[in-house]
Order: C-alpha cells, then sequence, then structure tokens
C-alpha cells in the first residue's frame, strides 16, 4: 500500500508540472509563434479538452485493462506528446499535440486519484499526500523555467518533462504492489462477487473513515446515506443529482479559476508590475509553494476541523485575497497576496474530492472521475477566457473576472453544504 501511495505521489508530481509548464513558458511560446494571448489560450484550452477527455475515458479503460494498463497507456501518451513538443513544431501541430497531452495527464490524475481513495486507508491525508507532490510539481518547473529562460533555452522545459513522465511509466511498467496486484493489474476484470467484495469494502471504508454531518464533518455514520442504487442517471439516485451536479459546478469553477490564474500570473505581473520575465515565472513557484506548505497540513486539519468547515474557511480566505488584488498595483503586496492565495487554496481540490465521495460510497470510480471531467472543462474553457480579455481589456479586468470566479465558488459551496446537511438529515429519519 505504501509503495502504491509513493508511486501515486510521483504520478502526482509529474502531472503538477504538465499542469503549470505550459503557463510557464506561454510568454515565450507567443514571442516564438508571434500569435496572440488567445492563440495561447487555445493552445492552453486544447489541452484541458484533452484531460476532459481522458478523465471521461478512464472509467471504461480501467474496466477493460485495469488501473495500472490505464496508468501506462496515460503517461506514454503523455510522454511522447511533450516529446513532440520539444520539436516545437509548427503552431498548427503544437494545437494538434495539445489534447493528446491533456488526455495523458487527465487519465493519469483520475486513475490514480480514484485508485488512492479506493484503496488506501486514511483518505483525507492520502489524497493530501497527493496533492501536495502535484504541487511540488508545479512548485519546481517554474523555478526551473526561469533559471532556462535566462540562459536562454527555455526550449528544454518539455524535453525535462517528457523524460520524468517515461522514467514514472517504467515504474508502473515494472514495480510490484504485493496484495494489490490483482486489482491494478493490466488486466483485472472482476468477477461479479469480486466486484461486489470490493463495492463492499469500499463501503465500510467509507463509514469507518469519512466524516460528514451537518457541518460537513460530523459522524462516521453519515457516510452511509447514499449507498448507490440503480439511479436515474449514472447509477445515483434523482435525491443525489442535485449534490452531486452542484459538486461538478464547484469543481468547473476551481480548477478554471487555479489554471486561468497560475497559466497568466507571470503575464498579469509583467504587464501590471513591470517584473521580468525571468521573475515574472519564477512568481508561480511562490504560488505553488505556499499550496504545497498548506497540503501538508490540510489533511490532517481537515479531518479535525471537518471537511465543510475547511473549505468554507479556506474558500472566504481566498475570495477575500483575490477582493484585495483588484485593489493594489504595489508588487509587494501582489506577491503577498499570491502567497495568502496559495495557501488558502492548498487544501480545496483533494477535501473537496474527499467530501463528495464520502457522501457516494461505493462509487469512488465515477464520482472521481466526474468531478476530475469537470475541473477538466473549466480548465479548458476560463483560460482561453482570461486569455480573450488580457488581448482586449486593461489587466485590472483579468483580475476582477478571477475575484469574481473565486465569490462563485464561495456561493456554491454553501449550497453543497446546505444539500450535505440535508442529505445527512434525510438518513436520521430514516433510521428513527
Amino acid at each position: 500500500m505504501k509503495k502504491l501511495l509513493w508511486i501515486g505521489c510521483l504520478s502526482y508530481l509529474v502531472i503538477g508540472i504538465a499542469h503549470v509548464v505550459g503557463g510557464s513558458v506561454l510568454e515565450q511560446l507567443i514571442a516564438y509563434y508571434g500569435v496572440s494571448y488567445k492563440d495561447g489560450g487555445q493552445w492552453i484550452m486544447n489541452q484541458f479538452l484533452g484531460f476532459m477527455v481522458g478523465v471521461l475515458l478512464a472509467p471504461t479503460l480501467t474496466a477493460r485493462i485495469g488501473k495500472r494498463g490505464a496508468v501506462l497507456l496515460a503517461m506514454g501518451l503523455l510522454t511522447l506528446s511533450e516529446a513532440a513538443y520539444s520539436l516545437l513544431l509548427p503552431w498548427g501541430w503544437m494545437l494538434a499535440i495539445a489534447p493528446i497531452a491533456g488526455v495523458g495527464f487527465g487519465m493519469t490524475e483520475a486513475i490514480v486519484g480514484a485508485a488512492i481513495i479506493d484503496l488506501v486507508k486514511g483518505k483525507a491525508s492520502a489524497m493530501s499526500r497527493l496533492e501536495t507532490f502535484f504541487g511540488i510539481g508545479a512548485l519546481i518547473i517554474p523555478v526551473t523555467v526561469a533559471f532556462l529562460i535566462q540562459e536562454h533555452i527555455w526550449q528544454l522545459s518539455f524535453p525535462i518533462l517528457s523524460a520524468m513522465a517515461g522514467i514514472t511509466f517504467v515504474l508502473w511498467l515494472t514495480m510490484s504492489f504485493g496484495e494489490l496486484d490483482s486489482q491494478l493489474g493490466l488486466a483485472a476484470r472482476p468477477t461479479t462477487s469480486g466486484a461486489r467484495e470490493r463495492a463492499a469494502s469500499s463501503h465500510a471504508d467509507a463509514k469507518a473513515e469519512t466524516s460528514v454531518g451537518a457541518d460537513g464533518g460530523g459522524s462516521p455514520e453519515d457516510a452511509t446515506m447514499s449507498k448507490p442504487s440503480r439511479g436515474v442517471l449514472l447509477g445515483y439516485s434523482g435525491r443525489l443529482l442535485p449534490f452531486l451536479i452542484l459538486c461538478a459546478l464547484f469543481f468547473l469553477m476551481y480548477v478554471g479559476m487555479e489554471m486561468s490564474f497560475s497559466n497568466y500570473l507571470p503575464s498579469i505581473l509583467i504587464t501590471r508590475t513591470e517584473m521580468g520575465e525571468a521573475g515574472a515565472a519564477a512568481s508561480l513557484s511562490l504560488f505553488w509553494g505556499t499550496i504545497v506548505l498548506g497540503r501538508l497540513f490540510a489533511g490532517v486539519i481537515a479531518e479535525k476541523v471537518g471537511y465543510g468547515r475547511y473549505l468554507t474557511i479556506s474558500t472566504l480566505g481566498a475570495a477575500i485575497v483575490f477582493l484585495l488584488m483588484t485593489i493594489t498595483t504595489s508588487l509587494n503586496w501582489m506577491l503577498l497576496l499570491i502567497a495568502l492565495g496559495g495557501l488558502f487554496f492548498s487544501g480545496v481540490f483533494g477535501i473537496a474530492l474527499v467530501y463528495a465521495n464520502s457522501l457516494l460510497p461505493g462509487m469512488t470510480e465515477r464520482t472521481t472521475s466526474l468531478m476530475v471531467a469537470f475541473g477538466g472543462i473549466g480548465g479548458a474553457l476560463f483560460p482561453r477566457m482570461t486569455g480573450w480579455l488580457m488581448d482586449r481589456f486593461e489587466v485590472e479586468y483579468t483580475i476582477v473576472y478571477l475575484a469574481v470566479l473565486v465569490a462563485i465558488m464561495l456561493v456554491l459551496l454553501g449550497v453543497i453544504l446546505y444539500q450535505g446537511r440535508r442529505l445527512a438529515g434525510h438518513v436520521e429519519r430514516l433510521r428513527s
């Protein structure tokens, strides 16, 4: 189990790099190809359209070729696509390759995340560790790119990522995970009885380990409220659909905002504060550095105070930070707010994913894939809109737009927690 968790962490480190490397070199790519911010946004959008496809394909592929086989396919696609980026082919080819890269890191994120939630005990802590390594990847690549920019060899960013993805591919191919191999095998087609046993095991784990109550962090028994049945949509009952849809919208907004902010942060700082290109690229490391710091403690804190309370405090704090960003032009203040933004956002994705799964036990793979897929939609659409704003308006409009996205997230979260309390109340009435 520890080996699975650590190779999962390595995989998340690689996809953390894959998520952020585009934004780190976006200014250089735009200058190299002579294209606009909107075109750069199209490139990012194409990656996340592929990301969405990869996430949606993940459950089908894992059913056919097993979790390990699907991760190998995903890592192979990521390795090859980043190697193709390294050639700096004509812009049309770069746009065509982008969805393949997106399929690679999207499928990896969905499959590895679902496997950890399903197979590893201490789900919140395990997901926080995965997200920490995602953040480390997103932290180290801007610093690396800043150095490469100074040396006028920024093009090496892509082969570095390709090599790391290739190493991870080899490890997934050759490592043994002991008793978990049967559930991760290349052709892990479970028997009906085996599937029932794993569903029961997942349900029991949810009862034992999750804590969802009135504030999203109450008694473990509440996690039994949503035992899956033959539902009206994708196996979910009609009573669960409002909660499911709201969670999906929350992930769409969060990933869209995060990708817009991280991909355009260097451009925002260059335009607003006249910061140098290398320094602006390195500023991403400040954002992701505080994310990594926060994720070291996010799981433990969330399990102590409750998932709902943790998400509320984090999202409210982030909303205040982005509001303050709209009214300051000082570089020092911007850097401070960027660091605080990273701290507040550090655990939102992982804890929200555990929270959603805790109310939908027995549906881990499907729920995880849906949430990550909607995140991919946000990651595809919102950076495109951000690029359009950067081209046509002052950079202040972009910052206001990002602040509005965070405010909408806060409202959505409030409704999600309300729905969670209603579901918990419904179960209590059934028991009584």
